[in-house]
């Protein structure tokens, strides 16, 4: 990608403020400051807003919020407002409960593509580590080498290998659709393609399997798949895990449409009023 083009960053955030902080500030000490910043609220309260009104103000790069009513777990239309908000040609999904390595933007401008998306990594940090990490305000980004095998040897990091090395493109090609690796908090897509495919898609509620969706939409409309591992690594503070009430019955939704590939959303980007936006039409060849 032309480092003229300006990545949009989407960050989805719902009630917690302290992580979203850290995912900020990490933000805020990108290499590659060629990027704006939308947060993409789901509802949160007040202390999100303040916090969200103190950093714009200090922000390195443009930066908004959008908000939008607290009605129960709408990730898929949390993003999609953050798209339509967005002005880059390039989206970059991030959740803000994740703090980006200092070269998470550069990363993924070098792994940009036409034709493909990207889905990215993450390492877990362990209930203690993540603690002490919002508590003491451990800066993830400066860690040593020595600091990164240390944490991992005491369990406070899942994982280590991918800190240690970087590699400029690993980004292994995926010309089947797989479930491995969808991360909805660390993926990229060109905007384009994302208007093609009519964006996330609102009619999933409650946790899980939105992410998939969109990637399998994406991959019967033509758009392949790079595999981010060893370059977009975030680091991802552990929290309590959502209800999963929906899980089944999302991914059900999913396997359906990988079965009839499926490219448009339900309900997604053109059902906020934008009627030009393209209709994929040129599916993959039938296996």
């Amino acid at each position: 990608m032309n480092n003229n083009t300006r990545i949009s960053l989407v960050i989805a955030t719902y009630n917690w403020p302290q992580a979203l902080r850290a995912c900020i500030e990490g933000c805020f000490r990108q290499s590659d400051r060629n990027f704006e910043i939308i947060i993409a609220d789901d509802g949160s309260g007040e202390p999100t807003r303040a916090l969200v009104e103190e950093l714009c103000a200090r922000a390195p790069v443009p930066m908004r919020h959008v908000w939008q009513p607290d009605d129960g777990f709408r990730l898929a239309e949390s993003r999609n407002n953050g798209i339509l908000a967005a002005t880059g040609d390039y989206i970059v999904t991030l959740d803000g409960d994740c703090v980006p390595q200092h070269d998470f933007i550069a990363r993924h401008r070098q792994l940009a593509e036409p034709g493909y998306m990207v889905t990215g990594s993450r390492i877990l940090l362990s209930p203690a580590f993540s603690a002490r990490v919002l508590g003491e305000g451990i800066d993830l980004q400066s860690l040593s080498l020595g600091e990164k095998l240390r944490y991992r040897f005491q369990g406070g990091l899942g994982k280590a290998a991918q800190l240690l090395i970087k590699l400029p493109d690993a980004g292994r090609r995926r010309h089947r659709f797989s479930f491995r690796r969808i991360k909805g908090c660390n993926m990229a897509f060109w905007r384009s393609d994302l208007e093609r495919v009519n964006g996330f898609d609102e009619s999933f509620r409650g946790w899980g399997y939105e992410d998939s969706d969109a990637v399998a939409r994406l991959f019967h409309a033509g758009v392949m798949r790079k595999d981010g591992a060893y370059a977009t690594e975030v680091f991802h503070l552990w929290h309590k895990e959502a209800k999963r009430d929906q899980a089944s019955s999302n991914q059900h939704i999913v396997l359906e449409r990988i079965a009839n590939r499926t490219t448009q959303a339900a309900i997604g980007l053109r059902e906020h009023g934008l009627h030009t936006l393209p209709v994929a039409t040129d599916k993959l060849p039938a296996a």
